[in-house]
């Protein structure tokens, strides 16, 4: 193949940062969704779950409807990534952050077990489900464009812009939730209370949808449309010909989701349920913490840039492992100050994860396979690991009595990861996306790039397996 320098990737800066803020606009929308769901877990499954006399179970339940809704999300996955790699990955997006919105406003509208009875907790099913399935493309999608529109060189910094959108979603939820249970009497929070940060759904997804609708597409799949080379593959053969690189990202997705459904989803009923935090102190607490882990990301990102993202990765692996049975331990101590130091152990590790995954996944598969490929894997590995990890959780401490039980769970899954990614990953930091020519922002990048294309392209340098 010869190199065509015309083909080189170029762009704008200041439109790379706007693609990033509308696109971390629309995950913001999606957990913030997640964020009252998890808040509001306890209101929630006294509301749709009364008949359960236990408490626990109802929390069960309560999980249960959220990790059900997950099967949803390689349905999504499939056909908003078929879509995506034919039609482009602008279109997803726009349709994706509607049918979140759209969600989320259902589900503050929806009447009550003792109000409809059964119909109660399958209409909150049907509402999680819609969440799931649009969420099958969200999530992808946005990683996908954002990777596509950076320079290489710059890729999990602008990445990371996305988790920053995530950890704004649930910090947003988390406010909402504190000054309703401040300001409101236990007894109005259960009966209307919880309703209304669900309502803000649908202004939130208008807002988002207004800045995706003027969004262009990526150059990189532009490039892709004229290109001779595109392939249709079915999933299958996906599979078959890029065996090792799903294994991978399939199992980066898990260890990824595990602990930040740990943290972000599982912890506010934990400190409620197991600690016996108030609902009020417990979600302050996770707030601070995630405001902090804000930076956090934005700096692991960079550091990814600069050491590499396989680095950063086993940081935050090794971490764990080490380091989370210690953080449920001091968080069982019971104490403010071991609590607040055990949910920070959490999140800085997971600020790891948060500054690199994004920019990371996509760089995996090739582009004319690389959103179809990345949403399924993505959301095959979520739905068996991270929906269920509040469920699991629940069920470990439930079933052992010990209330370090998550802690061993994250402990493990943590080993598991730095093994893979020791022996079968290999850092993507700085070099340019399979299959593609260098994205770069400026001449020295351009010039550098011409005149050391075997420094920076893999598709001269790489086959693809056949």
């Amino acid at each position: 193949m010869k190199f065509n320098k015309k083909k080189i990737n170029v762009v704008n800066m200041k439109q790379t940062k706007k693609s990033v803020f509308a696109t971390a606009v629309g995950n913001a929308m999606e957990w913030f969704d997640f964020g009252l769901y998890s808040y509001l877990a306890v209101i929630i499954s006294q509301n749709f779950f009364s008949a359960v006399k236990n408490d626990e179970i109802k929390l069960v339940f309560t999980f249960a409807t959220f990790a059900i809704a997950f099967l949803m999300r390689p349905l999504g996955g499939i056909i908003f990534g078929k879509i995506g790699d034919k039609l482009g990955r602008k279109v997803v997006l726009t349709i994706t952050i509607m049918l979140m919105a759209f969600s989320t406003l259902l589900i503050g509208l929806l009447p009550t077990y003792n109000q409809i009875g059964i119909w109660a907790p399958i209409l909150l099913l049907i509402a999680r489900i819609i969440q799931g399935f649009s969420t099958g493309g969200e999530y992808a999608g946005a990683m996908v464009y954002i990777a596509e529109s950076s320079p290489d060189n710059k890729r999990n910094m602008l990445g990371s812009g996305l988790e920053i959108g995530t950890l704004a979603g649930y910090i947003l939820a988390s406010l909402l939730a504190s000054i309703l249970f401040i300001t409101l009497s236990d007894q109005q929070m259960a009966s209307w209370g919880w309703r209304i940060p669900f309502l803000l759904g649908l202004p939130l997804g208008l807002i988002g949808f207004y800045l995706r609708g003027s969004l262009e597409e990526t150059p990189i799949f532009e490039n892709e449309l004229s290109d001779d080379e595109v392939q249709e593959e079915g999933f299958l053969t996906i599979l078959r010909n890029h065996k090792r690189d799903v294994l991978v990202c399939f199992v980066a997705v898990a260890f990824f989701n595990i602990t930040n459904y740990m943290l972000l989803s599982y912890m506010p009923s934990y400190l409620d349920q197991i600690i016996g935090l108030s609902s009020t102190l417990g979600t302050v607490l996770i707030t601070i913490v995630m405001v902090i882990m804000v930076p956090l990301a934005f700096m692991f990102g960079k550091l990814g840039d600069k050491i590499g993202n396989k680095a950063v990765f086993l940081i935050g692996l090794g971490g764990l492992t080490l380091l989370s049975v210690l953080a449920f331990y001091l968080i069982n101590l019971n104490t403010i100050v071991f609590i607040s130091l055990g949910i920070l152990i959490l999140g800085v590790l997971l600020s790891t994860y948060e500054g690199t995954m994004p920019g990371s996944l996509p760089t995996m598969f090739y582009t004319d396979i690389r959103y179809r490929t990345l949403a399924v894997t993505f959301n095959v590995s979520v739905s068996l690991f991270g929906g269920t990890t509040p469920l699991i959780s629940t069920w470990l401490v439930h079933q052992t009595g010990n209330n370090l039980a998550p802690g061993f769970y994250l402990t493990i899954v943590s080993i598991i990861g730095f093994l893979v990614i020791s022996f079968f990953f290999s850092n993507t930091s700085g070099k340019s996306l399979k299959g593609s020519y260098p994205t770069v922002a400026s001449k020295s990048e351009y010039k550098e790039a011409v005149e050391n294309p075997k420094d920076s392209l893999w598709w001269k340098t790489e086959k693809r397996e056949k």
